[in-house]
């Protein structure tokens, strides 16, 4: 039976939806962007920072249940302007031991 859980350092989500779905074997997240997090208005327009800010946040969540970022097995990003991956993929690797990531998809979505 799932548990559902959200962060109290989040504001609640915008939609219909949890932050985290519990399983007995899985933990999913739901996304996040910079305009979901309290604060994010400062960083708005460097990938880099925006990036960081959003991993810090999936890092609390992730410890809030008792986990860490080396137990991510599967991520899936969207940026609104493909031509800035190579920034985000700078800031994110920052947060995973190096050639331990997860498995990736990463879309561009311009209208987050």
């Amino acid at each position: 039976m799932p548990t559902y859980h959200n962060v109290a350092t989040l504001p609640l989500p915008l939609f219909p939806g949890s932050h985290l779905v519990i399983d007995d074997d899985y933990i999913f997240l739901s996304g996040l962007t910079v305009e979901d997090i309290q604060g994010g208005e400062t960083v708005i327009g460097d990938m880099q920072a925006e990036t960081r800010l959003v991993m810090r946040s999936l890092q609390r969540m992730l410890a809030s249940v008792g986990c860490d970022m080396a137990d991510v097995v599967r991520v899936d990003v969207h940026i609104t302007d493909l031509d800035l991956i190579r920034d985000m993929d700078a800031a994110y690797a920052e947060f995973f031991e190096a050639h331990r990531y997860p498995a990736r998809t990463c879309t561009q979505s311009p209208r987050l």
